[in-house]
């Protein structure tokens, strides 16, 4: 496969996808470059628990999504991404998934650095924190709470979504005690509660991650530099602002029906839903 077709390919993946492929591209070339020289780049990446040492690497707050600790580690992950992640991007865009996502990784790396600075057993612990379970939980619960009477097919019987939600978030809460990972469940705890809290806003009409969707969209357009400007032509001023007129209409009729369509949601559930009503969500969540 060419080059191209590789560019091609990726270009046509979902957000979530494509965090996914990332991910695995990633632990790859970490263990190869690992066997191959015969050390690891991991603790230029993973979030330490000393405050100083993350002072002094303060990208771990993200890097530290992008390692893992073994396959059974990134496979149940990814997988979860996944499957929350192709019913998140049924209902809502690219730029909303991607802050309820990174939102959950900084906020499960704050819970993590939190943590092991003031709890008395664990501030001599010698740990750091990798993997993209607060990003992955954060998804998970934000769709659970969401649509949480959503039913999807488990095994051989329908389960609704806040009963998944509930059990995942249940899990963590029982291991901590005795595991030997109290930081990493403490991460996946400050994900999820930032998944739980971002929806429940969103149902009252506030998006909490608009800032930081600002912010990344100011980030991604210095690296992308000033656009060249387009040379001057003639065009007819009254076609043009007819075109406008239309496309402007347009938008704001599809908003408007996607906003009535998710308000039906907030009060009835997604199942409450048609199916043409599902089909047009799912395509404006992809054309987002």
């Amino acid at each position: 496969m060419t080059q191209g077709n590789l560019k091609y390919q990726f270009a046509r993946l979902s957000i979530a996808e494509k965090l996914i492929a990332i991910n695995v591209i990633i632990f790859i070339l970490e263990g190869l470059f690992k066997s191959l020289f015969g050390f690891s780049v991991l603790s230029w990446f993973e979030l330490p628990k000393d405050f100083f040492s993350f002072i002094k690497q303060p990208w771990s707050i993200i890097s530290y999504s992008f390692f893992h600790a073994g396959f059974g580690h990134i496979f149940r992950n990814m997988l979860i991404l996944y499957f929350a992640g192709r019913i998140f991007l049924n209902i809502f865009g690219t730029k909303r998934f991607l802050n309820v996502y990174f939102l959950g990784i900084i906020a499960g790396g704050l819970v993590f650095l939190l943590s092991y600075n003031v709890f008395p057993t664990l501030i001599h612990a010698n740990t750091a924190l990798i993997g993209a379970s607060a990003g992955v939980t954060a998804v998970l619960i934000f769709v659970c709470s969401y649509v949480p009477t959503q039913e999807i097919r488990l095994f051989v019987f329908n389960v609704k979504l806040w009963y998944i939600g509930a059990f995942v978030v249940l899990m963590d809460l029982i291991q901590i005690p005795n595991s030997g990972n109290i930081g990493g469940h403490l991460a996946h705890l400050g994900g999820a509660a930032l998944g739980y809290f971002y929806a429940r806003q969103l149902l009252n009409g506030i998006d909490i991650g608009s800032g930081f969707g600002r912010l990344i969209d100011s980030i991604t357009n210095i690296f992308r530099g000033k656009e060249k400007k387009a040379p001057l032509k003639t065009v007819y001023r009254n076609k043009e602002e007819k075109k406008h007129s239309k496309e402007t209409y347009d938008k704001d009729a599809r908003q408007k029906k996607v906003d009535n369509i998710l308000d039906k949601i907030s009060k009835s559930g997604y199942e409450s839903l048609s199916q043409d009503e599902k089909d047009f969500l799912f395509q404006a969540g992809k054309d987002n």
